[in-house]
C-alpha cells in the first residue's frame, strides 16, 4: 500500500500531524510512504518507517508548488491519501481512500484533535500522540553532544529560549533566573547540567540566555546538530521548558516533561500534548495580547512580561516532582 501524507511546513504544526501518520504505518504493515512538506519540517520526516520519497515544498507563485506536487504524484494510484493543507490534491489525484480533517469544530480544539478528526469521530475524541523517529546515528549524535554516554544519563535541563515571533519570547534573563533556581543545590534539578537549543539562525536571539548561564554546566547545543540530533537529546530531558514554539511540540512529543510557555498564542490550540505536558499563561489574557487589529510585524519586543519567574518554577519544580522515577527516554 502507498500512502501520500501532505502535511504543514512549519514545525510544531508538523509534529502534530505525526500522531495520524504513525496511526496509519501501525495499521498498515508494509506502508510505503511518500511525504509532502515546506523545507523546515522536511527534516523531522527523514525516519519515517516505510519512507518512500520525500517531498520538499517551495512555495512558487500562483500555487505553482501544488502543481509539481501533482506532476510528481499524478502517475501513481494512492491507496490512502492525507491532506493536513487543504490543498485541491484530494481531487486532483487517484486514491482509494482520502483522509481530511472535518470542518465545524470549535474554535477552542487542540490542533491535535482537528488532525486526529480526519479518521472521524473517534479520530477527533481519542486522536493519536504526535510521534517521531531517530536513527542510531542520530542517537549517538546527542550522546556525543552530551559529552558521551554517561554523561547523558545525567538528569538534563533544557531551555528553548526563542520563538519565531519576539512577542512569544519570554525574557532572557527569567529563563536564566529560573534556570539557576532549578538546579542549585537545593532545587528540584540540583547540579544539573542545562542544554540550550534554538534554531541556528536564532543563535542572536538566544546570545542573552547563553552569556548569563556561562560555565562548566551549560550546553550550547545552537547550530551543533541537526534537527532529529535535537529530537534525541529532548528524548534525555529530565524537563524541558520553552516557549510555544516547534522545539515545544518537538520535546513533547519525545516524551520529555514539557513545561510551555504562552502569551499572545493560544494554548486551546497548542498546549504540548500528552500527560507530561503543563502550560504556563501570562497574567494578560490571548485577547489582550493579540488583539483582532494588531499587525504582528510592527511588534519588537516581547509581550511575555506579565509572565513571572514563580510561577513558572512552581509549575516546573511540581513537574519533576511527579515525574520522579520516570527518567529521560
Amino acid at each position: 500500500m502507498r500512502l501520500l501524507f501532505i502535511t504543514n511546513s512549519r514545525i510544531g504544526d508538523a509534529v502534530l500531524s505525526t500522531g495520524l501518520l504513525d496511526h496509519l504505518i501501525r495499521t498498515h504493515p508494509g506502508l510505503r510512504v511518500t511525504i509532502a512538506c515546506g523545507r523546515v519540517a522536511a527534516p523531522l520526516f527523514e525516519g519515517v518507517p516505510g519512507l518512500e520519497r520525500l517531498h520538499v515544498m517551495h512555495k512558487r507563485p500562483r500555487a505553482g508548488h501544488w502543481r509539481t506536487l501533482w506532476r510528481q504524484c499524478v502517475g501513481t494510484r494512492w491507496d490512502l491519501l492525507v491532506d493536513l493543507r487543504g490543498s485541491p490534491m484530494p481531487w486532483v489525484l487517484r486514491a482509494r481512500r482520502r483522509l481530511i480533517p472535518t470542518d465545524g469544530r470549535s474554535t477552542e480544539d487542540h490542533r491535535v484533535r482537528r488532525v486526529g478528526s480526519a479518521l472521524g469521530p473517534d479520530g477527533f475524541a481519542d486522536p493519536p500522540a504526535p510521534r517521531l523517529w531517530t536513527s542510531p546515528e542520530d542517537e549517538a549524535a546527542a550522546d556525543a553532544a552530551l559529552g558521551g554516554p554517561a554523561a547523558s544519563n545525567r538528569p538534563l535541563l533544557v531551555l528553548a529560549p526563542t520563538a519565531n515571533w519576539i512577542a512569544k519570547t519570554w525574557p532572557a534573563d527569567r529563563f536564566v533566573t529560573l534556570a539557576r533556581e532549578l538546579t542549585a543545590p537545593d532545587g528540584p534539578l540540583p547540579g544539573a547540567p542545562v542544554a540550550v537549543v534554538a534554531a541556528p539562525n536564532e543563535r542572536e536571539a538566544a546570545r542573552p540566555v547563553l552569556e548569563g548561564l556561562a560555565g562548566p554546566d551549560l550546553l550550547d547545543l545552537i547550530g551543533r546538530l541537526d534537527l532529529l540530533g535535537v529530537l534525541a537529546v529532548l528524548r534525555r530531558a529530565r524537563l524541558f521548558v520553552g516557549n510555544d514554539s516547534g522545539l515545544m511540540h518537538m520535546a513533547a512529543a519525545a516524551g520529555a516533561p514539557t513545561v510551555g510557555l504562552f502569551g499572545p498564542s493560544r494554548d486551546t490550540h497548542y498546549a504540548p500534548w500528552g500527560p507530561l505536558g503543563r502550560v504556563v499563561r501570562t497574567d494578560e489574557p490571548y485577547e489582550v495580547l493579540f488583539p483582532p487589529d494588531l499587525d504582528p510585524t510592527t511588534v519588537r519586543a516581547s509581550r511575555m512580561t506579565s509572565l513571572p519567574v514563580s510561577r513558572v518554577l512552581d509549575t516546573a519544580a511540581a513537574l519533576v516532582r511527579q515525574t520522579e522515577g520516570i527518567g529521560p527516554r
